[in-house]
Protein backbone atom coordinates (compact mmCIF):
# COMPACT_ATOMS: atom_id res chain seq x y z
CA UNK A 1 0.00 0.00 0.00
CA UNK A 2 1.27 3.43 -0.91
CA UNK A 3 1.98 6.80 1.16
CA UNK A 4 -1.40 7.40 3.72
CA UNK A 5 -3.10 10.74 2.38
CA UNK A 6 -5.87 12.47 3.93
CA UNK A 7 -8.71 14.35 1.99
CA UNK A 8 -10.99 17.04 4.08
CA UNK A 9 -13.69 18.22 1.74
CA UNK A 10 -17.47 18.40 2.16
CA UNK A 11 -17.89 18.16 -1.67
CA UNK A 12 -18.44 14.64 -2.86
CA UNK A 13 -18.17 14.68 -6.62
CA UNK A 14 -14.49 16.89 -5.46
CA UNK A 15 -13.91 14.86 -3.02
CA UNK A 16 -13.65 11.86 -4.87
CA UNK A 17 -12.81 13.04 -8.03
CA UNK A 18 -9.40 13.76 -5.88
CA UNK A 19 -9.73 10.45 -4.48
CA UNK A 20 -9.26 8.36 -7.64
CA UNK A 21 -6.68 10.22 -8.97
CA UNK A 22 -4.98 10.17 -5.97
CA UNK A 23 -5.56 6.29 -6.02
CA UNK A 24 -4.40 5.40 -9.38
CA UNK A 25 -1.05 6.78 -8.65
CA UNK A 26 -0.76 4.21 -5.86
CA UNK A 27 -1.77 6.61 -2.65
CA UNK A 28 -3.37 4.73 0.57
CA UNK A 29 -6.29 7.31 0.42
CA UNK A 30 -8.62 8.53 3.03
CA UNK A 31 -11.37 10.64 3.05
CA UNK A 32 -13.18 13.29 5.21
CA UNK A 33 -16.14 15.49 4.91
CA UNK A 34 -16.15 17.69 8.06
CA UNK A 35 -13.35 18.49 10.80
CA UNK A 36 -14.59 16.34 13.74
CA UNK A 37 -14.68 13.66 11.50
CA UNK A 38 -11.10 14.06 10.76
CA UNK A 39 -9.74 15.23 14.04
CA UNK A 40 -11.51 11.70 15.18
CA UNK A 41 -9.23 9.90 12.81
CA UNK A 42 -6.12 11.55 13.03
CA UNK A 43 -6.25 11.15 16.74
CA UNK A 44 -6.31 7.39 16.59
CA UNK A 45 -3.85 7.43 13.12
CA UNK A 46 -2.65 10.34 11.24
CA UNK A 47 -1.93 10.51 7.95
CA UNK A 48 1.21 11.03 6.00
CA UNK A 49 0.41 14.16 4.27
CA UNK A 50 -3.64 16.12 4.08
CA UNK A 51 -5.32 18.20 1.13
CA UNK A 52 -7.39 19.96 2.90
CA UNK A 53 -10.49 22.68 2.48
CA UNK A 54 -11.62 25.67 4.28
CA UNK A 55 -15.23 26.06 4.76
CA UNK A 56 -16.03 22.16 6.00
CA UNK A 57 -20.23 21.77 5.78
CA UNK A 58 -21.50 24.26 8.59
CA UNK A 59 -17.59 25.24 9.65
CA UNK A 60 -16.73 28.09 7.27
CA UNK A 61 -13.33 28.35 8.68
CA UNK A 62 -13.04 24.40 9.67
CA UNK A 63 -10.34 23.80 7.72
CA UNK A 64 -8.22 26.87 9.12
CA UNK A 65 -9.25 25.50 12.79
CA UNK A 66 -8.01 21.53 11.31
CA UNK A 67 -4.87 22.93 10.34
CA UNK A 68 -4.36 24.24 13.76
CA UNK A 69 -5.29 20.71 15.41
CA UNK A 70 -2.82 18.87 13.03
CA UNK A 71 0.41 21.07 13.68
CA UNK A 72 -0.13 20.79 17.35
CA UNK A 73 -0.21 17.00 16.46
CA UNK A 74 3.56 16.71 13.88
CA UNK A 75 5.24 19.53 13.17
CA UNK A 76 6.90 17.96 10.29
CA UNK A 77 3.35 16.27 8.44
CA UNK A 78 2.97 18.04 4.75
CA UNK A 79 -0.46 20.21 4.85
CA UNK A 80 -2.01 21.62 1.40
CA UNK A 81 -4.82 24.05 1.08
CA UNK A 82 -6.63 23.10 -2.17
CA UNK A 83 -9.38 25.46 -1.98
CA UNK A 84 -11.47 27.79 -4.07
CA UNK A 85 -11.29 30.70 -2.09
CA UNK A 86 -7.73 32.55 -3.11
CA UNK A 87 -7.89 35.82 -1.45
CA UNK A 88 -4.92 37.33 -0.15
CA UNK A 89 -6.17 37.32 3.24
CA UNK A 90 -7.28 33.43 3.23
CA UNK A 91 -4.03 32.76 1.76
CA UNK A 92 -1.96 34.45 4.24
CA UNK A 93 -4.10 33.01 7.07
CA UNK A 94 -3.14 28.88 5.99
CA UNK A 95 0.13 29.84 5.79
CA UNK A 96 0.61 31.77 8.57
CA UNK A 97 -1.38 28.18 10.87
CA UNK A 98 1.63 25.87 9.76
CA UNK A 99 0.20 24.88 5.73
CA UNK A 100 3.10 23.99 3.39
CA UNK A 101 1.15 25.16 0.62
CA UNK A 102 -1.88 26.66 -0.34
CA UNK A 103 -3.36 26.06 -3.84
CA UNK A 104 -6.30 26.89 -5.54
CA UNK A 105 -9.08 24.05 -6.57
CA UNK A 106 -8.06 25.14 -10.50
CA UNK A 107 -4.55 23.88 -10.47
CA UNK A 108 -3.93 20.89 -12.86
CA UNK A 109 -4.52 17.48 -11.83
CA UNK A 110 0.01 16.83 -13.06
CA UNK A 111 0.51 20.01 -10.99
CA UNK A 112 -1.25 18.72 -7.61
CA UNK A 113 0.31 15.22 -8.26
CA UNK A 114 3.72 17.00 -8.48
CA UNK A 115 3.55 19.29 -5.30
CA UNK A 116 2.52 16.09 -3.58
CA UNK A 117 5.29 14.13 -4.50
CA UNK A 118 7.81 17.16 -3.98
CA UNK A 119 6.62 17.48 -0.30
CA UNK A 120 7.06 13.37 -0.26
CA UNK A 121 10.57 13.91 -1.29
CA UNK A 122 11.07 16.78 1.22
CA UNK A 123 10.60 15.08 4.36
CA UNK A 124 12.30 11.49 2.74
CA UNK A 125 15.25 13.96 2.32
CA UNK A 126 15.17 15.57 5.86
CA UNK A 127 16.24 12.32 6.76
CA UNK A 128 19.29 11.85 4.98
CA UNK A 129 22.47 14.15 4.73
CA UNK A 130 22.74 16.86 2.23
CA UNK A 131 24.91 15.88 -1.05
CA UNK A 132 26.95 18.53 -2.42
CA UNK A 133 25.95 17.75 -5.56
CA UNK A 134 22.32 19.17 -5.09
CA UNK A 135 23.80 22.49 -3.08
CA UNK A 136 23.74 25.96 -4.72
CA UNK A 137 25.54 28.66 -2.31
CA UNK A 138 25.16 32.31 -2.87
CA UNK A 139 26.73 34.29 0.16
CA UNK A 140 25.06 33.62 3.46
CA UNK A 141 22.48 31.66 1.19
CA UNK A 142 22.76 27.64 0.61
CA UNK A 143 19.87 25.92 -1.31
CA UNK A 144 19.62 22.10 -1.10
CA UNK A 145 17.55 21.26 -4.24
CA UNK A 146 17.39 17.66 -3.20
CA UNK A 147 16.21 17.65 0.50
CA UNK A 148 14.01 21.18 -0.83
CA UNK A 149 15.62 23.21 1.84
CA UNK A 150 16.99 26.30 1.98
CA UNK A 151 19.39 28.03 5.39
CA UNK A 152 20.37 31.69 5.66
CA UNK A 153 24.25 32.04 7.55
CA UNK A 154 23.09 28.45 8.45
CA UNK A 155 19.94 28.84 9.66
CA UNK A 156 16.93 27.07 7.97
CA UNK A 157 15.11 29.40 6.84
CA UNK A 158 11.22 27.79 7.37
CA UNK A 159 9.89 28.05 3.81
CA UNK A 160 6.35 26.80 2.25
CA UNK A 161 7.11 24.72 -0.75
CA UNK A 162 5.81 27.63 -2.92
CA UNK A 163 7.93 30.13 -1.12
CA UNK A 164 10.69 27.71 -1.60
CA UNK A 165 10.58 27.46 -5.29
CA UNK A 166 10.25 31.29 -5.66
CA UNK A 167 13.29 31.72 -3.48
CA UNK A 168 15.57 29.27 -5.87
CA UNK A 169 13.95 31.06 -9.22
CA UNK A 170 15.37 34.18 -7.84
CA UNK A 171 18.96 33.30 -6.44
CA UNK A 172 19.40 30.76 -8.77
CA UNK A 173 20.74 33.62 -11.46
CA UNK A 174 21.59 36.17 -9.49
CA UNK A 175 21.08 40.26 -10.53
CA UNK A 176 18.61 38.64 -13.17
CA UNK A 177 15.11 39.90 -13.26
CA UNK A 178 12.24 37.45 -12.81
CA UNK A 179 9.04 38.83 -13.67
CA UNK A 180 5.51 37.83 -11.38
CA UNK A 181 5.02 34.87 -14.59
CA UNK A 182 7.99 33.71 -14.29
CA UNK A 183 7.93 32.74 -10.84
CA UNK A 184 4.92 31.42 -11.03
CA UNK A 185 6.60 29.19 -13.91
CA UNK A 186 8.76 28.29 -11.52
CA UNK A 187 6.90 27.22 -8.70
CA UNK A 188 4.33 25.53 -10.65
CA UNK A 189 0.84 28.11 -9.47
CA UNK A 190 -1.37 30.37 -10.91
CA UNK A 191 -2.28 33.25 -9.04
CA UNK A 192 -3.07 37.00 -9.34
CA UNK A 193 0.13 39.15 -8.91
CA UNK A 194 -0.98 40.26 -5.47
CA UNK A 195 -0.60 36.45 -4.11
CA UNK A 196 3.10 36.66 -5.53
CA UNK A 197 3.65 40.09 -3.84
CA UNK A 198 2.40 38.55 -0.91
CA UNK A 199 4.58 35.75 -0.86
CA UNK A 200 7.44 37.76 -1.66
CA UNK A 201 6.63 39.95 1.57
CA UNK A 202 6.24 36.82 3.40
CA UNK A 203 9.25 35.34 2.47
CA UNK A 204 11.36 39.05 3.38
CA UNK A 205 9.46 38.75 6.42
CA UNK A 206 11.27 35.11 7.22
CA UNK A 207 14.64 36.22 6.30
CA UNK A 208 14.36 39.17 8.10
CA UNK A 209 13.86 37.11 11.47
CA UNK A 210 17.01 35.45 11.06
CA UNK A 211 18.77 38.60 9.83
CA UNK A 212 17.32 42.08 10.12
CA UNK A 213 19.91 43.45 7.77
CA UNK A 214 18.68 41.05 5.01
CA UNK A 215 17.98 42.60 1.70
CA UNK A 216 18.89 40.54 -0.89
CA UNK A 217 15.39 40.01 -2.48
CA UNK A 218 15.03 43.67 -4.80
CA UNK A 219 11.90 45.33 -5.92
CA UNK A 220 12.48 46.13 -9.46
CA UNK A 221 9.18 48.52 -10.20
CA UNK A 222 7.12 47.41 -12.99
CA UNK A 223 9.44 44.56 -13.99
CA UNK A 224 9.58 41.57 -11.16
CA UNK A 225 12.21 40.70 -8.72
CA UNK A 226 15.69 39.60 -8.09
CA UNK A 227 18.26 38.28 -5.78
CA UNK A 228 21.15 40.59 -5.23
CA UNK A 229 23.89 39.34 -4.09
CA UNK A 230 26.19 40.12 -0.97
CA UNK A 231 28.41 42.63 -3.10
CA UNK A 232 25.48 44.53 -4.27
CA UNK A 233 25.44 42.69 -7.56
Amino acid sequence: MGRRIAIVEDEPAIRENYAVVLRRQGYDVHTYTNRPQALAAFQTRLPELVLLDIGLEDEVEGGFDLCRDIRAMSHYLPIIFLTARDSEFDTVSGLRLGADDYLNKDISMPHLLARIAALFRRVDALRIPASNDSLIERGSLTIDSNRLTITWKAITVDLTLTEFWIVYALARYPGHVKQREQLMQEANVQVDDSTITSHIKRIRKKFLTIDPKFSAIETIYGMGYRWKSEDGQ
